[in-house]
């Protein structure tokens, strides 16, 4: 990283050592100095808290948001110590602007020199610098690969550049012709992946009354297992959703297809993997080849509706949602400035109750997805925190107890409605969290574990309070929920049936440059830089693990060359 920025001084050293003059003065390259002491510790501080909250480095999965949508951006950030940064930004400024002050010269006197030395020199000097931007004299040019050495991902991460891995991080966000992720040939890795969704037979359990019933999606930011009493064992912070569970259908072994709220999201609604380091809901004119449940459901009819309390183009959730048949889209834009008490926008009960409202209107059938936002850093609440708001946990734990009341109010005014009584409601999170138990990592698989629940009276008495603990995913939604409603979904390559009694036990997912897979109570997660295992259930049981490993890469591979054909 010092030898590009070296560049620029580089150049015009030689320029002016080729010329007549004997004194030159470089006082600029002390401004030049003080523009990179003020970014990159900016960079620094912003990478503290990015870490902190993601488990990532920053990278341009993290800054395009601050770019692309600085409001919203700097609500996300609501929950970082924002005095505390700031001071460290000082300190880095200050000591930065200290030792440019006593190291850089002022001015440079040159002594007459031959030109053929003076040629020599120069392509020294410029020989050196490109060997340390390419890294040495090796095949392999400089990577992420190479500032690791540990066993421990938070040592890697730390000797790992920030602002070197930030522009690695940016110009790779650009290549989609090329998979990064080639692990065994291609063929290879598709037979692994296809065999995964092969079934010897459909003998599908139909928990509805009705083929075609209205469907209510709650999609529930930050919503994780940890949180509930049923799966996490935490006491009275979902207590309304802990009694749904005990009268829906729970499928208590779901994983969340990764770690960001746009990668839940297309899991969701459109069962695509994530893809290692983005998701494709970046690339509009890939995204929207891709099939979604409400393209489904509006083609049989259905009325599709989408509401957000937040602004609809962030992480390009709008491209999306207007490219896959949702007929009517509701977002921040749509309520009075009045609502807008949150840094995100309106409140999960506005948006609720405007769903509702709304929905009464509608002819039936209907499709309406709803993602909650109240949940999201920096954990803001339009009453009195339950648990109070002294630490991060407990306005984590306040925000999840305020959208489980939430969830009650919606319900206990749906139940009202005529319509109630042939509605299905899904329910499940858009990711796992690192809060609230603040135990477990990035690559560890209980930080992806999320609920999903089927409920309604629309739902046969005999499944009301059933639980499922086949292993599952986001993306499972969509074949699960389609072959109910007995309406065929094999273009949707990356969803299984949850429901048949044959489909095979497994979950993928993925953060950036790491992956995670899981089956038979075996789970292996592993760094795609270090080329590492992170994380293994049963590290005596080298084939499983072995096995699970492959599959794991055969997965991510596959799904890239997908991506790389759309």
């Amino acid at each position: 990283m010092a030898a590009y920025i070296a560049v620029i001084p580089l150049l015009v050293f030689i320029f002016w050592y080729f010329s007549k003059k004997t004194v030159v003065y470089f006082k600029w390259v002390s401004i030049y100095n003080k523009i990179f002491i003020v970014l990159f510790g900016f960079f620094s501080i912003v990478n503290f808290n990015t870490y902190r909250e993601w488990g990532i480095k920053i990278n341009h999965a993290a800054l395009a948001p601050i770019i692309e949508a600085p409001k919203e951006a700097m609500a996300s950030s609501g929950s970082s110590p924002f005095l505390f940064s700031m001071f460290i930004w000082a300190i880095l400024i200050a000591s930065g602007f200290y030792l440019n002050f006593i190291l850089i010269k002022k001015e440079i006197n040159f002594v007459k020199t031959p030109l053929w030395l003076k040629s020599i020199v120069a392509i020294l000097l410029h020989g050196f610098n490109f060997l340390l931007i390419r890294g040495g004299v090796d095949v392999a040019p400089n990577n992420q690969s190479m500032a690791y050495f540990s066993k421990y991902e938070i040592l890697n991460h730390a000797s790992l550049n920030t602002e070197w891995n930030l522009i690695s991080s940016i110009l790779s966000s650009t290549k989609t012709n090329k998979n990064p992720y080639l692990y065994f040939d291609n063929a290879t890795a598709e037979k692994r992946v296809s065999e995964l969704y092969k079934v010897e037979k459909d003998t599908t359990i139909s928990i509805l009354k009705t083929q075609k019933p209205n469907i209510v999606i709650f999609i529930l930011e930050s919503f994780t297992a940890d949180l509930t009493k049923t799966l996490g064992d935490e006491d009275g912070i979902t207590p309304n959703f802990d009694s749904l569970m005990n009268k829906g259908v729970l499928f208590t072994n779901i994983y969340a297809a990764g770690n960001r709220t746009d990668k839940g999201l297309i899991a969701t609604l459109s069962s695509f993997p994530t893809l290692g380091t983005g998701s494709i809901v970046k690339w509009p004119e890939k995204m929207q080849k891709i099939p979604a449940i409400s393209q489904k459901l509006y083609q049989k009819n259905y009325q599709t509706s989408f509401y957000y309390g937040g602004e609809s183009e962030f992480d390009n959730y709008k491209a999306f949602l207007l490219s896959h048949n949702y007929q009517k889209l509701i977002d921040k834009h749509s309520f009075d400035k009045k609502d807008m008490n949150s840094k995100w926008g309106a409140y999960d009960g506005l948006v609720f109750n405007r769903q509702l409202q709304d929905i009464n209107q509608e002819k039936q059938p209907f499709f309406s997805t709803i993602l909650s936002l109240t949940n999201h850093e920096p954990f803001e609440l339009p009453t009195k925190p339950k648990f109070g708001n002294k630490d991060i946990i407990q306005k984590f734990k306040s925000t999840a107890y305020y959208t489980d009341s939430c969830i009650n109010d919606y319900l206990s005014k749906a139940k009202k409605q005529a319509w109630y009584k042939n509605t299905l409601f899904i329910f499940v999170a858009d990711h796992g969290h690192l809060y609230p138990k603040n135990k477990f990592e990035i690559f560890q698989p209980q930080r992806y574990h999320i609920p999903l629940l089927f409920y309604g009276d629309v739902i046969k008495d005999e499944y009301q309070g059933k639980k499922f603990d086949q292993l599952g995913s986001q993306q499972d939604i969509a074949a699960t929920l389609l072959a109910q409603l007995n309406i065929p979904h094999t273009d949707f390559l990356w969803s299984k049936n949850l429901l048949n009694p044959y489909s095979k036990h497994f979950a993928f997912f993925s953060w950036d440059n790491g992956l995670g897979f899981i089956n038979d109570n075996h789970c292996v997660t592993f760094d795609n830089i270090g080329k590492n295992i992170l994380y293994n259930s049963h590290p005596k049981d080298s084939t499983q693990t072995n096995k699970n490993l492959k599959l794991g890469q055969s997965y991510l591979q596959a799904v890239y060359q997908q991506f790389i054909k759309l």
